[in-house]
């Protein structure tokens, strides 16, 4: 006798582009260690579609989206609830859909950084950090980056007004500052960690960088993984960097806090890093996720 297949439960990536990410991958590895039944899939959000096809999917059964580029403000505006991390970031990488059918806004960018760098050995606690960038991406890790106590963070942007309203917003969580000598090219002397939080890498250039901010004592990281990561951390090497990584690692770790909010269960991540670094040749995505 025939037996009808498992109606599994359906999470997805919305973005734009999507194409090659790795999510689905994650996602799908870490459903089979837990013995979960769900599919996990990519949509394309293209500009103006995006809050359409987030409702149209929850409207079908969805229960749970990862949201990237370039919609993660856009998402913070969409949901019914925000969490306190997401609400301090107003950026959504996370929605997770309740049992009474409303939608929460959570954030788990920073929490993945800041697992990776500590599966990296990259201390913050008294030491100075500048990001590069001043969209979502940034506003998802500045909070919990402060709350390893770096000396400072430091934000300097393309467009210094976007980067002054970012700061203008974390003034409650002291120490960020807008990084006007670095815009006006005096300088600020080395950082101990210096992350591009910027898209500049898709276009396979690097973002422009004040001079004399990495060094020999910097660690350089790119929010970005792959072929987009891969000017910045060739200009980092050139510098002098002590250590460069892509957002690969976070990537997986923010992935696995997604899991937790959706299933309860929170994925072992030790095994896919070492998986996935080794096949860290994929066109360039950005890392969010």
């Amino acid at each position: 006798m025939n037996s009808t297949p498992q109606r599994r439960d359906r999470y997805a990536v919305i973005g734009h582009p999507v194409t090659h990410s790795r999510s689905p991958q994650i996602h799908d590895q870490f459903a089979t260690a837990l013995a979960q039944s769900m599919h996990y899939g990519r949509i394309d959000a293209p500009p103006g579609s995006f809050a359409g096809l987030v409702r149209e999917f929850f409207a079908n059964g969805g229960l749970g989206l990862n949201v990237t580029l370039p919609h993660k403000e856009a998402a913070a505006e969409l949901v019914d609830e925000l969490s306190d991390r997401a609400r301090l970031a107003q950026a959504v990488n996370v929605l997770v859909k309740r049992q009474d059918g409303s939608l929460l806004g959570d954030n788990t960018d920073g929490a993945g950084l800041v697992a990776d760098l500590a599966r990296l050995k990259v201390q913050l606690a008294g030491h100075r950090v500048l990001i590069v960038g001043a969209g979502g991406a940034a506003r998802g890790i500045i909070g919990p980056l402060l709350d390893l106590r770096p000396t400072l963070v430091m934000v300097v942007n393309r467009t210094p007004a976007r980067a002054e309203a970012l700061v203008t917003e974390f003034k409650s969580v002291l120490p960020v500052e807008l990084g006007r000598r670095l815009i006006a090219g005096s300088g600020d002397g080395e950082f101990d960690l210096v992350i591009n939080a910027t898209s500049s890498g898709h276009a396979q250039t690097a973002a422009q960088w004040p001079s004399g901010v990495i060094g020999t004592g910097t660690f350089a990281y790119d929010l970005s993984y792959g072929a987009a990561a891969a000017p910045f951390l060739e200009l980092a090497r050139r510098q002098g960097a002590a250590g460069v990584a892509d957002g690969l690692g976070m990537l997986i770790e923010q992935a696995a806090e997604s899991f937790f909010l959706w299933r309860g269960l929170r994925p072992v991540t030790t095994a896919l890093h070492e998986t996935l670094q080794r096949s860290s040749s994929d066109p360039d995505v950005l890392n969010k996720p």
